[in-house]
């Protein structure tokens, strides 16, 4: 049944930062257009200052999974080097490194919530190529469509 359980917290909280990072992107695509007051070279800062707050909001819904979830001590617990500063940042601190497929390792997860930290790495390195696939199309949309001088 906990792993019933987990599997679908886990699936919840994967689909929910796919979910953010698709709208992102799709509202991205639709707006740039429309901001024709914009010089072409700043769109594209414009775009990845959007997609890397999307990034940070993604990472912090894991953390919130991981700091939800590690209060159930049947589910998983962490293990290794716990700051002074409080679970909550010891949370947002692994999924940081875990998202990104950093992995220091000095703070690891055990029991259920092993599956999380797969998943977060995952999600974390699909959404990250997806965005530097995007980012690239915006490049050659708007710093191609410039004659140089």
């Amino acid at each position: 049944m906990l792993l019933t359980f987990t599997f679908f917290v886990n699936a919840f909280i994967a689909f929910a930062s796919i979910l953010l990072h698709y709208e992102v992107l799709y509202k991205l695509n639709t707006t740039m257009p429309k901001l024709r007051h914009i010089n072409s070279h700043y769109k594209v800062l414009i775009a990845v200052s959007v997609i890397f707050i999307a990034h940070i909001v993604e990472i912090w819904i894991f953390a919130l999974g991981y700091y939800i979830m590690v209060h159930y001590p049947e589910i998983g617990y962490f293990v290794g080097t716990i700051s002074d500063h409080g679970l909550l940042l010891d949370s947002i601190y692994l999924s940081f490194i875990t998202y990104t497929t950093v992995g220091y390792g000095d703070i690891v997860v055990n029991g259920y919530l092993r599956y999380l930290t797969g998943i977060e790495a995952l999600v974390g390195l699909i959404l990250i190529t997806w965005s530097a696939s995007f980012l690239f199309i915006e490049m050659q949309k708007y710093w191609g469509s410039q004659s140089p001088n």
